[in-house]
């Protein structure tokens, strides 16, 4: 239990107690923001995302396909090529749908 609380209690007490005034603004890179940070951001952004992250997953489902490639053969490459062209038509769909496109 002292293994786990340690990381956790640790940075309290040897953090500095300071916070300067841009602590708490949008960005602290430098640059003064302009505006506030309650901006509404278009839905395309989220859709992309969401694509985005959909499509990282299904890539993970071709590694273990890989590792077992040569036992199965010409199996594997065939449902591997169905898994492909199910994607390519998923990703012809969005893009007929004009997801793909930003709006200014």
């Amino acid at each position: 239990m002292v293994l786990g609380a340690l990381p956790l209690v640790l940075p309290l007490l040897i953090s500095p107690r300071y916070r300067g005034k841009l602590t708490r603004s949008t960005y602290e890179c430098g640059i003064s923001p302009t505006g506030t940070s309650w901006v509404r951001f278009g839905i395309g952004f989220y859709v992309f995302a969401l694509i985005f992250v959909a499509f990282e997953v299904d890539i993970l489902y071709l590694f273990p396909i890989a590792l077992v490639y040569d036992d199965y053969g010409w199996r594997a490459f065939a449902e591997v090529g169905i898994f492909l062209s199910i994607l390519t038509l998923a990703v012809v769909y969005a893009w007929r749908k004009g997801i793909f496109r930003w709006a200014k």
